[in-house]
């Protein structure tokens, strides 16, 4: 097990990718703090995790707070006494173009999105240095380098975590610690099925999730498994000579031509 004597940290834990993430981390024998603002879904999973002989430790945390998020690191530390990880999956979906996008929407988007990874790198980094090294992976999306309509302030956050990710990879190579990001294209989760629940019309959940994992050329969507599959690689000591990349995982999305040629 590649975690076994890692602390990692992971936001966004109590549901979709951060609890695959969270699932992941655990299995493979990390002790995991769970940091998400869902109190009540989050004492759950704790219990789950807690139920099956997992090292975890729940702290509800508003991400975008710096008071929040620099007593959720001081929790840890207390806790576990260390800290190595850092996976920032914690994220919102808003809709909207730069015309109909209210202030408010466009600055939770950016703090909840981005605001929040440089929050956690910021009250994490010095304990993660007295580690000599770790790593930091965050959690972006293709709409970072191609974007679907009326998604202006969540495409611009994601091509900022790209932005982030890269600049704090400069900063913290000296200090071995490496900092990444994934791109994950259409993946089954809560947040997903919102946005489906928004845009589905006369159709129910069920077929848009559906209709929207044909859209790959893989023939279906992304599952937060294979989510967690690429976070705990970039995270473990089998990638100590990966920093400063996005990692593309989209079943083919983004590599399509969004044209329909004729059948020989």
């Amino acid at each position: 097990m590649d975690f076994v004597g890692k602390v990692v940290i992971v936001t966004g834990a109590a549901k979709g990718m951060g609890f695959g993430a969270a699932v992941k981390f655990a299995n493979e024998g990390a002790s995991v703090a769970l940091v998400d603002n869902d109190a009540a879904t989050l004492s759950t999973v704790e219990k789950n995790f807690l139920s099956s002989g997992k090292r975890v430790k729940a702290f509800p945390t508003d991400v975008s707070s710096a008071k929040d998020v620099e007593k959720m690191v001081a929790g840890v530390i207390a806790e576990f006494g260390a800290l190595d990880v850092i996976a920032n999956c914690a994220g919102i979906q808003t809709y909207g173009d730069a015309v109909e996008t209210t202030e408010e929407i466009w600055d939770k988007t950016l703090d909840v999105n981005v605001k929040s990874m440089f929050l956690t790198a910021k009250y994490g980094v010095p304990h993660m240095r007295k580690r000599g090294g770790g790593a930091i992976v965050n959690i972006s999306s293709v709409q970072s380098i191609g974007a679907q309509k009326q998604v202006v302030a969540y495409s611009t956050s994601k091509g900022a975590i790209n932005a982030l990710t890269r600049a704090m990879a400069m900063d913290f190579a000296v200090d071995k610690i490496r900092v990444n990001s994934v791109l994950p294209g259409s993946v089954d989760t809560p947040l997903l099925r919102f946005a489906a629940e928004t845009h589905k019309g006369n159709k129910t959940v069920d077929e848009v999730v559906a209709e929207w994992g044909s859209s790959h050329p893989i023939g279906r969507m992304g599952t937060i498994e294979d989510i967690a599959e690429l976070v705990a690689f970039l995270a473990s000591d089998r990638a100590l000579f990966i920093t400063g990349s996005d990692y593309v995982i989209d079943g083919g999305l983004m590599a399509q031509i969004p044209v329909i040629l004729p059948e020989k």
